[in-house]
């Protein structure tokens, strides 16, 4: 399978979960705003409205690391983990885009608040789980023992782990310095 039809696979999954969450909100807008809630009270003791912009930067991009090593070394279990996580992920974005819609925010503003980090932040969950699916066909399908297959397979998978945390660090950048200012332009 081509690497290029796996990634927009995963692309795809991260839109679909987007529509799911935003279909759920409009469905059971009560249940939209306990998810949203819950959501609130998980990072209120993390990050809060007085969280300077380092601080944050540093969140985001721990927490979105943590994210891709796992996505990436559970990738090599046929793409579940990484399907599941984008999937998820979007189901969460379409939720949060739902919610704040509802209470009156513009569909302009609140997508301004999530591309500008977005354009990297997701595809670089997709290169990661998209590494450890290297992985697996590494394993499955590689020649050499099964050992040297396994370690062909990490080794590629840690190289493309690698360009998505580059592209993580860089999507935090903007989400903690960058989004803000462009979201509040609207």
């Amino acid at each position: 399978m081509k690497k290029s039809k796996i990634f927009y696979g995963f692309i795809g999954l991260f839109l679909i979960g987007c529509l799911f969450g935003v279909l759920i909100a409009r469905a059971a807008p009560e249940s939209a705003e306990s998810m949203f809630s819950n959501l609130r009270n998980f990072f209120r003791g993390t990050i809060g409205e007085n969280t300077d912009k380092f601080s944050l930067f540093t969140f985001i991009f721990f927490n979105n690391s943590r994210v891709a090593i796992i996505s990436a070394i559970g990738g090599v279990l046929f793409g579940i983990v990484p399907a599941g996580i984008l999937f998820f992920n979007g189901f969460i974005v379409g939720i949060v885009l739902e919610y704040f819609h509802s209470q009156g925010e513009s569909f302009l503003q609140l997508l301004l608040a999530i591309i500008p980090h977005g354009i990297l932040e997701i595809p670089a969950f997709a290169v990661a789980g998209l590494g450890g699916v290297e992985w697996y066909f590494e394993i499955v399908r590689g020649r050499g023992t099964l050992r040297e297959r396994f370690l062909n397979g990490f080794i590629k998978s840690m190289r493309m782990l690698v360009l998505a945390l580059i592209m993580l660090l860089l999507a935090a950048l903007v989400e903690a310095y960058i989004t803000p200012m462009v979201a509040s332009l609207v």
